[in-house]
C-alpha cells in the first residue's frame, strides 16, 4: 500500500497525475467502506470508489472536525450507519453534494487527531480506488496548530461566485429572495424518510412558480441540491438588491411539541427558549457542512443587528404580520403563537425586510402529513403568495414614513 505523505501544517496536498484528469463521478461502495478504532489507539476512515478522483483533506476546530474534499464522490444510498457503526474517536459522520462538482465528507472527532496516513490506491485491473485516511490521537496545541481550510482558489471559486444576476432594479421591480433551508451535505431535518432540504426546495420551487405568473421577480439562493453557507444567502439577497428576504424551514424540534406554521424575525432575545433553540440548530448549519468559522467577527455581528433594529425592523415584522395572516387565511394550521423571533444568522441582512417561515415541525406527525400532501402545498404557497402581494403594496405605501 503506498501512502501519500501528509505536509506537518497544511492538510492540502498535491495529487498524482492520474488524479487530477479524472472528473467522472465516483459511486461510493458502502458494503467494505467503515471508520474503524485500532485496538491500541488510531481510527481508520476506508472509503472504497468506484474509480480515483482528485481530492483534498484539511481539519477544522470548534468543533474538532476532518474535511474530505471530493472531485466529485456519488453518495446516492449511503448512510452514514454504513460506514459508522457507533461512535468512537469520530462521533459522527456527514456526506454529500457541497457544490457544482464537488461532494464533501464530514467527520466529528471526538478528541484532537491528526492524519499520518493518506492514500488513495488504485486498482491496475478494475480501476477501483480505496481513500485510506489512519489518524492518531495528538494534544490539543498540535490539533489547533493543523486547522485551518486550505486557500486554494481552484477549490473555493465555487463559495465566492456571484448570484446569478437578478432583473434589473427599478421603480417598478420588485423582488422576492427565497431561501431554501439546508442543502447539499447538509440535510436539515430528517423523518421517515423525508428529508428537510429537499421538501423546501420543491416549495421555494413552487412559490417561485407562482410569484414569477403575478409578475414578481423572483431570485433562490439555491436552486439544486447544493450547500450554501449562511452568510453566502444574506450576501446573495444584498447584491441583487432584494425587496423581502424568506427563509423557509421545516425542522424537527421536540421542546414545547412545536406543531404549526410559524414565521421568524430577527432578534438578539429570543422570544422563548424552543426558538433559541431552533436559532441555534439553525446557525450551526455551516459547522455541519464542515465551513470554517475562524474569521467571523463578533463586532461585526453586532453591528448588523444594530442596524436591522433601525432600518429593516419595522417592515420585517410587518411582513411577518402577513405573512401569518396569509397562511392563517390559507387554512394553516399556525402554531399557537406564530409570531416569534431569535438570532438566526440568515436574517441578518441590514438593509432587507427578513423573516423566517417554519411551514411546518417534521416532528409534528400532523405537520409531517400535511408537509407530505401535495394539494396542502400548493394551497399554503398560495396563501404565502396571496401575502406576499399585500405586504408589498402596503410596504409602499408606508416606507417613505420608515426613517432611512
Amino acid at each position: 500500500m503506498r501512502f501519500l505523505p501528509l505536509l506537518a501544517a497544511l492538510y492540502a496536498f498535491s495529487l498524482p497525475a492520474w488524479a487530477q484528469e479524472l472528473t467522472a463521478l465516483a459511486r461510493v461502495d458502502p458494503g467494505p467502506s467503515k471508520v474503524s478504532d485500532g485496538w491500541f489507539g488510531g481510527t481508520t476512515l476506508e472509503l472504497h470508489l468506484s474509480q480515483g478522483v482528485p481530492f483534498r483533506v484539511f481539519l477544522l476546530d470548534n468543533p474538532a472536525r476532518l474535511v474530505v474534499d471530493f472531485r466529485e464522490a456519488d453518495w446516492t444510498g449511503v448512510k452514514t450507519s454504513d460506514l459508522l457503526a457507533e461512535p468512537g474517536n469520530v462521533s459522527d459522520l456527514r456526506f454529500g453534494p457541497f457544490q457544482p462538482g464537488w461532494s464533501r465528507l464530514v467527520a466529528d472527532l471526538s478528541e484532537p487527531m491528526l492524519p499520518r496516513e493518506i492514500g488513495m490506491p488504485v486498482d491496475a485491473g478494475s480501476g477501483k480506488a480505496t481513500l485510506e485516511i489512519r489518524l492518531e490521537a495528538v494534544d490539543v496545541a498540535q490539533f489547533t496548530a493543523a486547522t485551518g481550510a486550505p486557500v486554494d482558489p481552484a477549490w473555493t471559486l465555487a463559495l465566492a461566485a456571484p448570484p446569478k444576476p437578478a432583473a434589473p432594479a427599478g421603480n417598478d421591480r420588485f423582488l422576492v429572495v427565497l431561501d431554501p433551508g439546508h442543502g447539499g451535505i447538509d440535510p436539515g431535518a430528517q423523518r421517515d424518510g423525508v428529508s428537510e432540504k429537499d421538501l423546501m426546495l420543491s416549495f421555494a420551487q413552487s412559490l417561485r412558480d407562482t410569484l414569477m405568473r403575478d409578475g414578481i421577480d423572483v431570485l433562490m439562493t439555491r436552486e439544486t441540491d447544493m450547500f450554501v453557507a449562511l452568510e453566502t444567502r444574506v450576501a446573495i439577497a444584498h447584491q441583487a438588491q432584494g425587496d423581502l428576504f424568506i427563509s423557509l424551514h421545516a425542522d424537527v424540534l421536540e421542546q414545547g411539541g412545536a406543531k404549526g406554521a410559524t414565521v421568524y424575525t430577527l432578534s438578539e432575545d429570543a422570544s422563548d427558549t424552543a426558538t433559541e433553540h431552533l436559532a441555534a440548530r439553525h446557525n450551526r448549519s455551516d459547522i455541519i457542512a464542515g465551513a470554517d468559522l475562524t474569521g467571523s467577527d463578533d463586532q461585526v455581528a453586532g453591528i448588523l443587528l444594530d442596524l436591522a433594529r433601525q432600518e429593516t425592523e419595522p417592515r420585517s415584522v410587518a411582513a411577518a404580520r402577513t405573512l401569518v395572516e396569509g397562511m392563517k387565511a390559507a387554512g394553516g394550521p399556525m402554531n399557537r403563537r406564530p409570531l416569534r423571533n431569535a438570532g438566526f444568522s440568515v436574517l441578518k441582512s441590514a438593509d432587507i425586510p427578513s423573516v423566517l417561515i417554519e411551514v411546518g415541525f417534521l416532528s409534528s406527525e400532523r405537520d409531517l402529513n400535511n408537509l407530505r400532501d401535495p394539494v396542502w402545498r400548493a394551497v399554503m404557497v398560495s396563501g404565502i403568495a396571496d401575502a406576499i402581494k399585500v405586504w408589498r403594496d402596503e410596504d409602499a405605501a408606508v416606507k417613505p414614513l420608515i426613517r432611512k
